[in-house]
């Protein structure tokens, strides 16, 4: 099993996303047999861990990109490097606009996690029509507390793979009302599951993995409220400025969230194949 990293890229805060979100998650991973430090950043400039990615033996980091653009330092961004060039394995999840664009510092990662970008023109580009204080990308898959259908192009990723689904994959996702963009705009990049807006009809991807020559595997959710506690669990509760009325899909039929819990736990064989870093 693996040693993986849980971390936010906020300081510890009870009104916002930071890790406490992310306890059924934590819980999830350490279930399957996963050693999982769950934490904040410490305080201001380097963060003591992050700084040192490549030295602490952890094998993946999930990344829960919750900040407004400086979550990251120059130093973390070179260790999270140093750590895909020795094999490791990152997941990254981020949400609307420019919520985790500290993410840009990555490198492919970056290139495939898309936000705001001021040129275009938003009328041509908005999703979320409910919220018009948040711009694009902001693409509406439904309330939180909800499930949306989970597409796919071609054939399945291991990844979706479940056997809790006649089908033989995961068919739903946790939903919210302004997910982010993710593309598989660099080589070795593949699109795990798309959704479709339920205000446009428009298409969006939901999830993208990537592999490539000479680097640890890496998937970039387009939102980390596919793994937040609320979306799960809309009891669990959200921060203050979270206004929307919460869905009751996941409430009433739990069924859909099991299998979406395969699809947690199949990120973290996935991310570190056997053999485990270089």
């Amino acid at each position: 099993m693996s040693r993986i990293l849980l971390q936010t890229t906020i300081t510890a805060n009870a009104d916002d996303w930071d890790i406490f979100r992310f306890t059924l998650l934590t819980d999830e991973l350490r279930a399957a047999g996963h050693q999982v430090v769950a934490r904040n950043r410490s305080g201001s400039g380097d963060d003591p861990v992050l700084a040192h990615l490549d030295q602490l033996g952890y094998d993946q980091l999930w990344l829960m990109a919750v900040d407004t653009g400086d979550g990251l330092t120059g130093a973390e961004c070179a260790a999270i490097g140093r750590f895909r060039l020795g094999g490791g394995g990152v997941l990254t999840a981020r949400d609307h606009q420019e919520l985790g664009s500290c993410l840009l510092q990555l490198g492919s990662l970056g290139v495939v996690n898309r936000f705001h970008d001021a040129t275009v023109d938003p009328v041509t580009m908005c999703d979320d029509v409910d919220n018009p204080e948040i711009s694009w990308p902001n693409y509406h898959s439904g309330a939180n507390g909800d499930y949306q259908p989970v597409l796919v192009d071609g054939e399945v990723h291991e990844l979706l793979h479940t056997g809790r689904t006649a089908s033989g994959r995961i068919e739903w996702f946790p939903a919210h009302p302004h997910e982010g963009l993710v593309s598989a705009d660099v080589p070795g990049a593949r699109v795990v599951a798309q959704g479709r807006s339920t205000s446009t009809g428009r298409l969006f991807n939901l999830a993208v993995a990537l592999e490539e020559a000479n680097l640890g595997r890496a998937v970039a959710e387009s939102t980390f409220h596919h793994f937040a506690d609320y979306n799960w669990d809309v009891g669990r509760g959200a921060p203050t400025f979270v206004t929307e009325a919460p869905g009751s899909g996941i409430k009433d039929d739990s069924s859909h969230l099991e299998a979406f819990k395969d699809y947690a736990r199949n990120i973290a064989d996935w991310l570190t194949p056997s053999g485990g870093r270089r």
